[in-house]
């Protein structure tokens, strides 16, 4: 095992030297100095000691770390200058004489937050100056818990953004969706930016971002924070922004975790003497006479001697989980660097998943003169999911008495034959499979600061360029149930580019405040892909090394290009801090839309914003520390279109000719030369507050989106030879609320109680489709509803022994589900007995974190929750197949005897295809951490900057009255969808440990 684990960090610590070097070779260091031991201790105003504080020599950049009894010592010299700081406290600076012992005290300062800086796009602002919707990630989360993907950091924590994990798959990226869903068909996920260049688009995704790389992260949410982006806003925007150095000596900092990952919640299959008496009551129910106790005579021998095989056990295994990460900081006041690299591997719960991430970063910032700044973000990201997997649908499925082995110890490919229907679940294992992903990402600035008359004038330069190939490849042979042999082999890489031309300026005129940016944009994705098949080989020995080998060989190729060209300009004025207006418009020419068009769109937004407590007659009113009024209108949009879907094209089909294949064209897609982007209009107003020193913070928001010219398929006669064609019809709107709490519940002298809580609410509806003011019935379209219902049969029970069913249902018998006949014509049909179920979002979300602080011990509980969903139950779901598999011991039957109102009989066939809707919200323990923080005191005699260590758990408890796997989690049914998802949600413990050398 330690072997295992040494060699991938050898090979990071190799690159990670080789990149050290490159970055800071010939770069000058601060030289070694003689200096004193400086001791004392911090205290607030109320001569309360403060732990954690940060106290930091300026000119050695040596920093330490206060105790829990808020003791420091820190090495210092005559003539340098110490400061100490705290979070919600004002900084003191002190120039020591011949101190050696030094104490401070401390001053709450109430606006600390406001003075805050947040990234904004193409900018920050302070925080008491914005006036969009604008919210930033806690810290706490981006640094305290172990995550693969950021979004697992947001999820539960953003009033407004949903983010859900539908499928547990070690490598998958969860789903984000910022203020609900505004199209129906066209793309809902929000834009993501990284370090002021597009991530989205680029081919790459959020789990090529190392999160300890992250230094923060924003989310864009009203028009006038998101009209910035153009075409790319209306779902919101994602900023991410990376680590960078600082000046002083390098600071070295390790963080690694180890754990162990579970099933959260399994759907146990039945046992062996359920699974045969299951079978008995389906004989029974369908009149057959039964004349061995299972069903199929490849069950027999287990059966009789009395051996079961739990499949879901044969099918998952014990997961793990590491990541380790390390980075080194630091540089010059002229040169400042930040490298860092990292290692992930992940061995998933289910047999063949896993996954593995080496990652590699170089952020550099070099004054070049008083007026020019140059600096490189570097990052290179290696994805590995290689593995074939097992199958948990089929491991459900399985009769307890189905063999797993063949004598000679392979796979038995029909563990219940002669049943034909399952075939092993574990087959997978036997085949290869490949998939990998590089993200090859290098960005680059230069500024200039312009002097004299111009000061306040910058020009900024952006140029960013990904590389993204990935590689797939497949070969099943014959121990996985392919008598021929089947490979495939696929090959794709992504190019793009970024440049952006940025000119901002800053002027101050009295109590007047001008900021101005402009922005000239261009920007370029080339994808091609070429793939590779081949059927009919002689063996299995060399398979996807040489598809060469197969009898029958199919090739394939593809290739485009997508362009966009922007031009911005954005003014904020604000008025003695007290008034502040945004103006920003953005016009986009996309290469997606038609030829009749200019393929040009405007997205202009306006925002206004009143710091009442600025105001001369709020000053006597102590208890309001911060309110501030926020309104904006603006417009944003929605380019959701593949490439080349605006023109007519054909594809090529293959035919016999005269005896000879031919190759022909047929019909492809029927080009809209007209086609626009969604148009997203938005209105928002919040408000942020603050009291009783802000002990109690936080913003309530209201919205509301209405989207026009949405981007949908309008079916056409079959005649024509295409089914469909895209357009600009429909129109939906959006609207909810959003609070985000804050509250310091107690503030003692060794304990401390924080509480966060944030709480959304989302409404949408269709307003129109396709101007006759009539339901899309196929689609399940209907307009004055949520975008996206379950509409479906209304159950009422079951059908029991003795009751008349021919009045409502004359084909129902005993045990048949129970509906309602909703237009009362004696008879249930899908023409008038169906009605809508619910709706499949959540009508409210919420999270409430509670972080404890004793002394050196930090206590952070997160519970999450999701409310007012509806989901069709595909557990319950197993159509004629009951007979034939082995179904979950949760899920019961009727019996004339049990006379179940909630599951039919085994005989029920479920002709009417109902779907089971069933409530699907839930209230999650979503993570546990416990940490504690090394006092200053035993760090010094360890020659350390700082030390943590935590244990950490997630997913640790789910309230619902969901019955399956999990609520969140999209399971697929055989033939219904991709079974490499059926992924149940996991449960994970790590123990973790960050350090950094002084």
């Amino acid at each position: 095992m330690l072997k295992k684990l040494l060699s991938p960090l050898g090979r990071i610590f190799g690159l990670f030297a080789i990149l050290l070097s490159l970055s800071i070779s010939g770069n000058s260091l601060y030289a070694q100095t003689t200096n004193a031991e400086i001791s004392g201790v911090i205290l607030d105003v109320k001569g309360s000691p403060i732990p954690g504080a940060t106290i930091k020599n300026q000119k050695t950049s040596k920093v330490a770390i206060s105790d829990g009894n808020g003791r420091y010592k820190i090495a210092a010299a005559k003539g340098e200058t110490l400061v100490v700081t705290f979070i919600g406290y004002a900084p003191k600076t002190v120039v020591l004489e011949n101190q050696t012992q030094l104490n401070f005290s401390l001053a709450e300062e109430s606006d600390k937050t406001l003075n805050e800086v947040v990234v904004v796009g193409y900018g920050t602002q302070k925080r008491s100056d914005v006036t969009g919707s604008v919210v930033s990630v806690p810290k706490a989360r981006l640094s305290q818990l172990p995550v693969t993907n950021v979004l697992q950091s947001i999820e539960g924590a953003v009033a407004g953004v949903n983010v859900t994990t539908t499928s547990s798959v070690p490598g998958s990226q969860p789903n984000a969706l910022i203020r609900g869903q505004n199209s129906i068909t066209a793309s809902s996920g929000p834009y993501v930016v990284v370090d002021g260049v597009p991530l989205s688009k680029t081919g790459g995704s959020l789990n090529d971002i190392n999160p300890n790389d992250i230094a923060s992260v924003e989310v864009l949410k009203d028009a006038s924070a998101t009209a910035i982006y153009g075409t790319n806003g209306s779902n919101g925007v994602i900023l991410i922004t990376t680590k960078r150095g600082t000046s002083g000596k390098p600071v070295i900092r390790y963080s690694g975790y180890a754990g162990i990952d579970n099933l959260a919640h399994i759907l146990e299959p039945r046992s062996g003497a359920e699974y045969v008496q299951k079978y008995a009551d389906f004989l029974k129910q369908t009149n057959q006479t039964q004349t061995k106790p299972v069903p199929n005579n490849g069950e027999l021998a287990a059966y009789n001697a009395g051996t079961t095989t739990d499949w879901i056990a044969e099918s998952t295994q014990q997961g793990k989980i590491q990541d380790h990460n390390l980075s080194i900081s630091g540089g010059s006041p002229d040169v400042k660097y930040f490298i860092s690299g990292d290692y992930l591997d992940q061995k998933g719960v289910i047999k063949g998943y896993q996954f593995n991430r080496v990652s590699l970063r170089s952020n550099l910032d070099i004054n070049v003169t008083s007026f020019l700044t140059v600096g490189t973000s570097l990052f290179l990201t290696s994805n590995k999911f290689d593995g074939g997997r097992a199958n948990l649908l089929l491991a459900s499925a399985m009769s307890p008495y189905g063999q797993e082995y063949n004598p000679n110890g392979s796979y038995k490919i029909f563990p219940m034959e002669p049943e034909l229907l399952y075939t092993n679940p574990l087959l997978g294992l036997n085949t290869t499979q490949i998939s990998r992903t590089t993200n090859i990402n290098g960005n680059g600035y230069a500024e200039i600061k312009f002097p004299g008359v111009l000061t306040g004038l910058k020009y900024r330069f952006n140029a960013g360029y990904t590389y993204f190939p990935e590689r797939r490849g497949s070969y099943v042979g014959r121990l996985a149930n392919d008598l021929n042999g089947t490979a495939s082999s696929f090959n794709a890489s992504t190019n793009s580019y970024t440049i952006e031309n940025i000119l901002t300026y800053s002027k101050d005129i009295e109590k007047h405040h001008f900021d101005f940016t402009a922005l000239y944009s261009s920007q370029e994705r080339k994808y091609n892909s070429t793939t590779a098949g081949a059927v009919g080989f002689i063996n299995d020995e060399l398979g996807l090394d040489n598809i060469g080998a197969g009898a029958t060989q199919t090739s394939g190729s593809y290739r485009d290009r997508y362009g966009l060209n922007s031009q911005m300009g954005r003014l904020f004025y604000s008025y003695d801090s007290r008034y502040l207006l945004t103006l920003t418009a953005r016009r986009d020419g996309s290469s997606v839309f038609g030829s009749n068009t200019t393929k040009y769109g405007v997205f202009p937004s306006a925002a206004i914003g009143w710091n009442i407590t600025n105001e001369s007659f709020m000053k006597s009113i102590k208890a309001i520390n911060n309110l501030k009024l926020r309104l904006s209108y603006g417009k944003t949009g929605n380019e959701a279109v593949d490439v080349y879907k605006t023109i007519t094209t054909e594809g090529s089909v293959r035919f016999p000719f005269n005896g000879i294949s031919t190759i022909g064209v047929i019909p492809n897609n029927l080009g809209n030369s007209s086609l626009l982007w969604e148009t997203t209009k938005t209105a928002n107003i919040g408000l942020d507050f603050g009291i009783l020193n802000n002990r109690i913070s936080g913003t309530i928001e209201a919205y509301q989106n209405k989207t026009s010219g949405l981007l949908l398929k309008r079916s056409l006669p079959i005649i024509t030879g295409y089914g469909n064609v895209l357009g600009n019809i429909g129109k939906t709107t959006n609207k909810g609320l959003e609070l985000t709490l804050n509250t310091q519940n107690f503030t003692g002298k060794d304990f401390r109680w924080e509480t966060m809580v944030v709480f959304a609410t989302n409404k949408n509806k269709i307003t129109d489709l396709y101007g006759d003011g009539k339901d899309d019935l196929g689609n399940t379209w209907f307009l004055g509803k949520p975008i996206s219902v379950i509409y479906d049969y209304k159950m009422t029970g079951i059908w029991q022994t003795g009751e008349d069913a021919s009045k409502q249902d004359p084909t129902a018998k005993p045990g048949s589900l129970k509906f309602a006949d909703l237009n009362g014509d004696g008879k249930i049909t899908g023409d008038g007995d169906r009605m809508i179920l619910g709706q499949t979002a959540p009508k409210w979300t919420g999270g409430l974190t509670n972080t404890f602080h004793y002394k050196n011990v930090n206590l952070s509980i997160f519970i999450q929750t999701a409310q007012g969903m509806t989901k069709n139950n595909q557990d319950l779901t197993y159509g004629d197949e009951t007979g034939r598999r082995n179904t979950p011991a949760e899920i019961g039957y009727w019996t004339p005897e049990n006379q179940s109102q909630t599951r039919p009989a085994l005989s029920y066939n479920n002709t009417l295809g109902y779907g089971y809707a069933s409530d699907a919200s839930y209230t999650r323990i979503k993570d546990v951490t416990l940490s504690y923080v090394f006092s200053q005191n035993l760090l010094d005699k360890l020659h350390l900057g700082s030390l943590t260590v935590y244990a950490s758990g997630r997913n640790l408890h789910t309230f619902t009255n969901w019955v399956g796997w999990d609520p969140e989690n999209n399971y697929s049914s055989r033939g219904s969808g991709d079974w490499t998802n059926n992924y149940p949600l996991t449960r994970t413990f790590v123990l973790g440990l960050n350090v950094s050398l002084r």
